[in-house]
């Protein structure tokens, strides 16, 4: 490859080497552009590398022999799309995916998705993204894995290797890139694309492993953030672009800014003009400018001129090359690109099946007194009441790539496709944002006709998005009223949530018996929520985020720091809230079954161990009830004492489970000494003599405790790319 790319390399002119690194975006087609951008003449010229939203195998196909068959470098062009969750088969947004603690599954998934977008022409996507995300206001939390890094971690390499797969070369995969480098989700007040306000420290711990898991599972690509990390935009952050994934990561992939990122380095004010922001951000490591075209119209000026060296341009040019000789394109560019296989894989029916399997383990059970769920089928009368009961748009969540509302089935069909012999009423109710009460009247009407009312409320599919921040997260618009409105009636009642973020639902945790959260679970949305609701499936999913009881508590999440003075309701100066308790609603990991669970002490292998040792935790877990049903076993450990302070509790091992009504399963969880490990007063990574704390439960509250000690003397540990 090396020889095959450095031949390429060295017949290029500089010009074809900068068009190299231009991703052009829009739709395209022989006949004229459809975006200023680029069109035929600038793909014969070589000035584009990739494009960013085009697809379809024809057209991919026509594109393909422009620039390999008229051009002078004769290179064929990268296809990029941002599928996130799906194709055209939509799934359960990322959030939601996570949410299924199940990381073969969403390996699994992410595989059916580069399936059906490379059946289109597609060689590249933008996913998946792994910003740790710990502020619910944030719109972009629903595309990552929520607020914890060693869940992140786990689910990063799973989208990686689904993406992927064991070779690139298979025209079924595609290139996964690993987003938003680095504390994207760490932007203040929640504010999309605002300043990463990050210590050293929390940067190496919580923000940098997820990164790490992704390129460790094989990422060849990466893309920087809009935001800066300690005053440096990232788009200009050389120390951690090429110092820490290229230097001390060893990685060689493609970094690709996000959408004009390099442009942005102007407004941030560390660039002047157009050039010293190319300038930057090439220095930097950015490989591919994405839309902003500084590299092609800028950089020729800035080599020739010796402020940028012609090396650096073809250092990032032969990573572009790689690429695309890795993914086959130079035997054969129009691999990607077959029409039979386009028909055969877009919604193909065991894809639409598999979105179905995803969606029913992501749904959460966060309430269920009486208990009020599962309806009986039997029921006379059903009245299904909200705005987003019949939303087909928002089943599909944001991010949808090429997803179509007429292909997803919405919450009242899947209810109606449920129980055939039911009459099912419906009314909206309301709209989602704003505060409009004329529906009301209807919605209580056929709620005193019906024998059992499901609600969806939340947010539409825009409402939790990028750029889609909110300062409020409670229930927007009348529909917290509507509900208030509807429980009046007094009938049996279960809330189901359509959102893609924590929301602040005190009332209803208070008030309405039954609570589901549903997320935006994609083209199945609809029956994976009857199946759950009419007790088809058994709702095993748990919180991957914490949900706080008011947004006055944000940031709020379960590994915080111990402080000196922990709350204590019977101590006046001790840190909590005059106004609501410090707990939150509902904790991260969180989730009910229509079955119980029993939990053993667990046993760890040795209660002494040295800080290299490795060492295991077993616990049995019974099914109590009489249904069979998963369980997400946990354990979290602490370090009791540091020489730094650390978190109150650490996720450090999980696995979802299928038990029979009285069935017992002994969970074993294996620990070494980077579960153990972190950042000391020097910034080593080491395991430090003392006790340690563990649970084992069903969330991140609770569980069954047991400790053990780690004797001897400090110790560095393998540092697993995590040591700055």
């Amino acid at each position: 490859m090396e020889r095959f790319v450095d031949s390429v390399l060295a017949g290029l002119t500089l010009d074809e080497k900068l068009g190299q690194l231009t991703q052009y975006r829009g739709r395209y087609g022989l006949t004229g552009p459809q975006t200023p951008e680029a069109g035929e003449a600038d793909i014969r010229a070589g000035r584009v590398g990739s494009f960013l939203g085009v697809h379809g195998a024809q057209l991919t196909r026509e594109m393909q022999q422009v620039a390999v068959e008229e051009s002078r470098a004769r290179i064929p062009l990268l296809f990029a799309h941002d599928v996130i969750h799906g194709f055209r088969t939509i799934f359960p947004v990322p959030l939601a995916e996570a949410a299924s603690w199940d990381p073969a599954l969403v390996e699994g998934a992410a595989r059916v998705a580069a399936a059906e977008a490379a059946a289109h022409g597609l060689h590249w996507t933008f996913a998946p993204m792994v910003d740790v995300g710990r502020d619910p206001r944030w719109g972009r939390v629903v595309e990552g894995a929520g607020e914890d890094a060693y869940l992140g971690s786990i689910m990063a390499a799973a989208r990686v290797r689904g993406f992927q797969g064991a070779d690139l070369r298979d025209t079924l995969t595609l290139l996964a890139t690993a987003k938003h480098f680095v504390a994207y989700g760490a932007a203040l007040g929640g504010r999309d694309y605002d300043v990463a306000d990050v210590p050293e420290r929390v940067l190496w711990e919580v923000y940098l492993p997820p990164f790490h898991a992704a390129l460790d599972a094989g990422a060849r690509s990466v893309m920087a953030a809009f935001n800066e990390v300690d005053g440096i935009p990232m788009h200009a952050h050389e120390s951690l672009i090429d110092g820490v994934l290229r230097d001390r990561w060893g990685w060689d992939g493609i970094l690709v800014s996000d959408y004009t990122g390099v442009m942005e380095l102007m407004p941030h004010g560390v660039a002047a003009d157009a050039a010293e922001a190319g300038r930057l951000a090439i220095l930097a490591g950015v490989d591919v400018d994405m839309v902003s075209n500084i590299y092609h119209a800028d950089l020729p000026a800035e080599v020739r001129a010796g402020r940028v060296p012609e090396a650096v341009v073809d250092t990032a040019v032969r990573r572009v090359l790689r690429a695309k000789y890795e993914l086959g394109l130079f035997d054969d560019p129009y691999r990607y690109s077959s029409e039979a296989r386009e028909r055969a894989l877009t919604l193909a029916p065991e894809f639409v099946a598999a979105a179905r399997e995803m969606a029913r383990k992501s749904i959460v059970l966060l309430k269920n007194d009486g208990p009020v769920l599962p309806l009986a089928k039997d029921l006379g009368t059903i009245a299904v009441i909200g705005p987003l009961a019949d939303d087909r748009r928002s089943m599909l969540g944001s991010w949808a790539a090429d997803g179509r509302s007429e292909d997803a089935v919405t919450v009242l069909e899947g209810i109606r496709q449920a129980v055939p012999g039911t009459r099912v009423l419906h009314a909206r109710g309301a709209p989602v944002d704003t505060a409009d009460t004329t529906g009301f009247a209807e919605a209580v009407r056929i709620a005193r006709e019906a024998d059992a009312v499901v609600m969806v409320v939340g947010e539409d599919q825009d409402m939790s998005a990028e750029a889609r921040n909110r300062a409020s997260i409670d229930l927007p618009g009348a529909q917290l009223e509507l509900v208030k409105a509807v429980r009046a009636t007094g009938k049996p009642m279960a809330v189901v949530l359509a959102n893609g973020r924590p929301l602040a639902v005190q009332w209803l945790a208070d008030s309405v018996p039954a609570i589901v959260e549903a997320w935006y679970l994609g083209v199945q949305m609809g029956p994976a929520v009857a199946d759950v609701l009419f007790g088809d499936a058994n709702p095993g999913g748990r919180l991957p985020v914490t949900f706080p009881r008011t947004v006055g508590q944000v940031p709020l999440y379960h590994d915080h720091k111990r402080t000196g003075r922990p709350p204590r309701e019977e101590e006046r100066y001790t840190s909590k809230y005059l106004d609501v308790p410090w707990t939150p609603l509902f904790p991260f990991g969180h989730g009910l079954s229509y079955t119980t669970f029993e939990y053993s002490e667990p046993r760890p292998s040795a209660t002494e161990i040295a800080p290299t040792d490795s060492f295991t935790v077993a616990v049995d877990v019974t099914n109590t009830g009489q249904r069979a049903g998963d369980e997400v076993v946990q354990l979290y450990l602490r370090d009791d004492v540091g020489s730094v302070t650390r978190p109150v509790r650490m996720l450090r091992g999980f696995e979802r489970v299928t038990l029979l009504p009285g069935e017992r399963r002994t969970v074993t969880f294996a620990l070494g000494p980077e579960d153990l490990a972190f950042h000391d007063r020097r910034m080593r990574w080491v395991v430090e003599p003392g006790a340690f704390t563990l649970w084992v439960g069903g969330s991140s509250a609770g569980g069954r405790e047991a400790t053990f000690r780690v004797t001897g003397d400090t110790t560095v540990v393998r540092h697993r790319g995590i040591v700055p």
